[in-house]
């Protein structure tokens, strides 16, 4: 008839090595994900400290900067008072 799951004889060695396989799997994926994340909190502390000095850079009113924009009294007093470009 037909070959089953029974009719396979038992190694003791066999559950012990998949175990032990599949252990070994699971942490190497968890040191995979841990090195991960390390590494993108590394390039989100730059980018953050780089947009953070950007917000700070940016004009108060970019478009009347440039001349394109009339711009408001307080952004007038600001840039006579810092000498203005």
């Amino acid at each position: 008839m037909g070959v089953g799951a029974g009719d396979m004889p038992h190694r003791s060695g066999t559950t012990a090595q998949r175990v032990r396989i599949g252990l070994t799997g699971l942490a190497f994926a968890f040191l995979l994900v841990l090195l991960g994340s390390i590494v993108s909190r590394s390039g989100t502390d730059a980018n953050s400290a780089a947009i953070e000095n950007a917000a700070t850079n940016t004009p108060k009113e970019p478009l009347a900067e440039l001349g394109v924009a009339p711009g408001s009294d307080q952004s007038e007093k600001d840039e006579s008072n810092s000498g203005g470009k």
